[in-house]
Parts: structure tokens; sequence; C-alpha cells
């Protein structure tokens, strides 16, 4: 393949477009990879294409060759699939939904887990026919409510999905291995750094549930790492050690103080101190109860319920964390306060919960003998020695407090949490039996009776792949795509014109001849300043400039990640390339 830069559709820019958020984003709209043509839309123009190809291919090696067989959806889905599932109001907003001329309901597909319970339950009728696993590369819609940092986070984006079916939970375990193992080849033949990490099922549903990210200061989920084991986690699936239990009649008596002015945990820590209350003085965040009311909107619910979380006044509430765990339910912090005159703002405490018949739901932290300095439910007022299971019975507990660098590691206990963030490039789950007990697929079983097939799923974001390797491999210069990815494999650049763009051309077409990826910078309208500079912004991994040394018989070889750059002779230069290239294709570096 030869692309030459004068007749190529390719612009870049000087200057960062002013709505570029991340590097990624910058980087690709300024090296004329994408076109930005909507919110949370971009349109992939040539070079920006070969990599998402590149991309592209490497999944599909790799599903084929675990024994995934590909087929393709399609995009537009009619409501009553969803509706069948119940993800029709799970997404709620989330969803592109529209009506045919007919009136009928459809919706642009987020993700295919209906469609091939359908499929399968339409072809197969025999546990002969098992296991089987699909899977598609297909462009998904949602509906994002704010779509930012360019293919990190649009509204249409291209996804790979397969969706696994066995007859028992000893098949669902092995292809989840398959794909697991998979997944890490595939990311490190594209060259991204990455952590595999507990994570939540969310919409979703099932039970095991891990993803796979990208490490990227831009990354919109955080994870932890053990210090001492191999655990890590999404934040959202952290677990929070909890103390042991004690006897709550064995607690001095609740006592209740005035606290004038003390709204916030720190006045009352500062209150607490100066006077002394309970006859202490060394009160902490630590020993308060916060107690802080959110709304929580069901599913397809007209009115939101009321809920109140309990948790240590040295945390905060996490919204993402806590609507994790309450999905599909969707949070939002309580506002209404004027029609709830029986909740003192600021003076908030846990004995009145059940009286009122709201949900109170506490950290882990919180269990039967743990005594708290927290609100009396009057104005200026709170009370010590509040003890959960004496004074007052949550109805169970619930992960919401912020995780913090230093807290303990939930499975070893000795080690300590540290925090980083990453982009989500892939995740898996055990969805067990949730879309084939909705669509009752069942299949005749070795012993004459039906059996119901369990199922897996395991999504790849492919565009989003691409920025995040672009975040990683990138320099104050430009892009630096690594050879598995990398649009074209050589980057020939005439610094001049007649003989050396004659000879730029011949090398050229010589090395596409024999099989590679090349581009040629044969503009001559614009300096070689201006060519050089283009060409770090593009990021090829090799250039090869032909310039003053040509009439010697030598051309300047740059390698773009390590600025190394050496002469070499040209009557040798397509051979040692097509040889360094064909050496990365066979490490699996490259893909054919």
């Amino acid at each position: 393949m030869l692309l030459r830069m004068s007749t190529l559709l390719l612009r870049t820019l000087r200057e960062d477009p002013a709505d570029a958020e991340v590097p990624s984003h910058r980087l690709l709209l300024r090296a004329g990879y994408v076109r930005r043509a909507a919110p949370g839309g971009y349109t992939w123009l040539p070079l920006g294409k070969l990599v998402l190809d590149r991309v592209t291919e490497v999944v599909r090696e790799e599903m084929t060759a675990i024994g995934d067989q590909e087929v393709h959806f399609p995009a537009l889905l009619p409501a009553e699939s969803y509706r069948t599932s119940g993800r029709w109001t799970e997404y709620g907003d989330d969803i592109f939904t529209l009506a045919d001329r007919r009136g009928a309901e459809h919706l642009l597909a987020p993700t295919h887990e209906e469609l091939a319970a359908l499929l399968v339950k339409d072809l197969f009728t025999s546990y002969r026919d098992f296991p089987v696993t699909l899977f598609q590369i297909q462009t998904k819609f949602r509906d994002e409510a704010r779509p930012r940092a360019g293919l990190l986070r649009g509204r249409e984006f291209l996804m790979k999905d397969a969706y696994s079916f066995d007859l028992d939970e000893a098949g669902l375990q092995a292809a989840y291995d398959r794909h697991r193992t998979a997944y890490q080849r595939i990311f490190a033949r594209l060259g991204l750094e990455h952590t595999v990490v507990h994570a939540m099922s969310g919409a979703m549903g099932g039970s095991a549930s891990e993803e796979f990210l990208a490490v990227a200061e831009v990354g919109e989920d955080t994870y932890v790492g053990c210090t001492a084991c191999d655990y890590a986690a999404n934040t959202e699936a952290v677990t929070t050690p909890a103390p042991a239990a004690s006897n709550p009649d064995a607690r001095p008596a609740s006592e209740v103080h005035d606290t004038p002015e003390t709204p916030t945990i720190a006045s009352l820590v500062e209150l607490a101190n100066t006077r002394r209350l309970a006859g202490r003085d060394d009160w902490s965040a630590a020993d308060t109860l916060k107690n802080v009311v959110l709304t929580v909107r069901r599913p397809g619910a007209e009115e939101a319920e009321m809920l109140v979380v309990g948790l240590p006044g040295d945390r905060e509430v996490d919204v993402k964390r806590l609507g994790a765990t309450l999905a599909p339910s969707t949070v939002a912090v309580f506002d209404a306060w004027d029609a709830h005159p029986e909740l003192v703002r600021g003076y908030i405490g846990p004995q009145v919960m059940a009286k009122l018949g709201i949900r109170y739901l506490v950290d882990p932290r919180v269990v039967p003998g743990t005594a708290w300095l927290t609100g009396a439910n009057e104005p200026g007022r709170h009370a010590t020695d509040v003890v959960c299971g004496r004074d007052f019975t949550p109805d169970g507990t619930i992960e919401a407090a912020e995780v913090r660098p230093g807290d303990p590691c939930p499975v070893c206990g000795t080690g300590r949490l540290t925090m980083r963030r990453g982009i989500e490039i892939g995740h898996i789950f055990q969805l067990g039996r949730r879309f084939t007990d909705a669509f009752a697929v069942d299949v005749l079983g070795p012993q004459g009776k039906p059996v119901r097939p369990i199922m897996g799923c395991y999504g790849i974001g492919v565009s989003r792949a691409v920025a995040a390797i672009a975040e990683q491999h990138h320099d104050e210069r430009g892009l630096v795509w690594p050879a598995s990815v990398a649009p074209c494999d050589v980057h020939l650049i005439a610094a001049g014109k007649g003989p050396q763009l004659d000879a730029a051309l011949d090398l050229g077409g010589r090395l596409a001849a024999a099989g590679l990826r090349v581009l040629v910078d044969d503009r001559t309208h614009v300096s070689a300043g201006v060519k050089f500079t283009d060409a770090e912004l593009v990021g090829i991994p090799r250039a090869v400039v032909v310039g003053r040394r040509l009439a010697d018989g030598y051309a300047e070889l740059r390698d773009r990640a390590t600025d190394e750059r050496v002469e070499v002779p040209v009557g040798g230069l397509v051979e040692m390339l097509v040889e360094k290239v064909r050496a990365e294709r066979g490490r699996g570096v490259v893909d054919a």
C-alpha cells in the first residue's frame, strides 16, 4: 500500500482544537486521524481508519483463535426484546429510542445479549450444539448525557462483543477464562499497559465481572491495588472490611447535648472536644455518624424513594460508587427539604428512621455495638453513644463511602490500597441465565430433559482502544504509534524536489511492492521543516528522510519512539526495512 500526502485526505493542525480535553482527543484531531461530526460522533479519516482497522483485525484474530464465531446483528432493534429482558426501562435515558412510520418502537442497540439469546433459541435444540460463542464487531450507540474526551466517551462507538452459551457453570467458567486470556493477548499486541480489576456488573447483571483498564491519568475509572497481595479492583467494586460486632447493651446510655451552630462534621468535632462531650476531648470525624439523604428512582417508576445512608463522618459519599451499587436504579442528592420538616438538616440521626418509614442503609463499618456521635433530630442538638443495634437498627449495609489511599486491603488485610486511574478498554461478565430465562431458551439435555444454557458476555471498546493507545503512546511532539497499530510501516520524506522527490517515490513504490504500508510526503508546496513537524505529529514508527546526502547514496532513518537517527545506504534500504517489518510480524507484533 502506497499513500501520497499530496493527494491524501489529511489536514494537520498547528494549534490545539478549542474543545480538545485530553491528549488523545487533541492529537488525533491535530494529526488528521478523525474529525468531529456531531457531539460524541467522529468521522474517521484515511489514516485513522487504517489504525482502527488494524486494531479491529487484532481483536478478530484473537477471537477466532479461541473458537468464537463471527456474526453481525442489526443495530436497529425492536423494543420488544429489550422490554422482555427488562432493559428497556433499566437503561433509561442512556438508549436512543425511536418509532418507525407505523409507530412501532425501536432502539439503537448499545449491546446485543437479547439478540444473541434469541438467535441461539431459534437455531439450537440439543445439548450436542453446545458450547458455542458468537461475536461481532459493530457500531453501538449510547445517549451519553455529556459526551467528551473525543473517542473516550462518545455516543457512537465501535465495539467487539462476544456471547458464550454453555450447559453448566463449569463450561461458563472455562469460556470466561479463555476470553480473559485472549484479552490479555490482545492488549499486549496493541501495546497497551493494562490492569485487570474486579468490577461491578451493573445493568448487565450476573456474577463474576472484571474490567481491563488501560493505565492513564485521564481515565474516568479509579482503581485500587494492594501493596501486599495481587488484589486489584475498580473503586466501585471495593468491599469494606467490617469490624467485629460487640454487645450493644454494654455501651453507656445515649445522651443528648446542645450543639448550636454545628451543621457540619468539622464544627461538631470542634465543639465536642471544646466542651468535652461524654467526658472526652479526643473526638474525631471518624467517631461521628454522618447521615446523607438521597433519592432513588427504580427503572420505570414515576416517583423516587427516599434513602438515608449512614457512614463515618470522615468519609464522603461517592455518588458514582453508590450508583453502581444500586444499579439499575438511579441516585440523586435529596433537595426537597421544605416538604420534609421532620428531617432537621444538619442534625439528622438514625434514631427516627424506622418511625419515619425511611429506608436506612449504613456503611459496613457501622456494626452492632458501635457507638456514635450523631444528630439528635432536633435543631442545634446532637447525641453521644448512639449505639447500632440498640438505639437504631439499619435496614442493611451498602458500599457508598469513598475509597482512599491507605485503606486496608479487603482480601489479605495486611496490605494497604494504592489508587490509580485508567480507561476501561474491556469488560467480561459471567451473566448466568438472566437472558436465557427471559426468553425461555431451553434445549434437550443428555438425559432427555430440558436444559437452560448459561451465558457469558465479553466486550472490548475497539474505537476507545485507539484513543487509549494514543493516550499511552505520545510525547510533546505528537503521536508515537506502536508498530502493531500504526497506519503505515514507513514514512518517506522528500526533503527537496527533483532527484530527492523521485528517489522517495521510487523507494515508496518498491517498499509497497514488497508488502509494506508506506506514506510518502511528496508535497512540493510546503517546506522540509513542515514535513518533519507533520511526521512527528502523525507518529509513524519509522521515517526515512531523502535529503542532501542522496547524492552520496545515503538517506536518514529516524526512529519515532527513540528519536535515534542514522544514515543508511539507499541501495540496501528496501531490503533492510522489509526484513525489520517481517521480523516484527513474525513475532506477532504487527498483523500480517
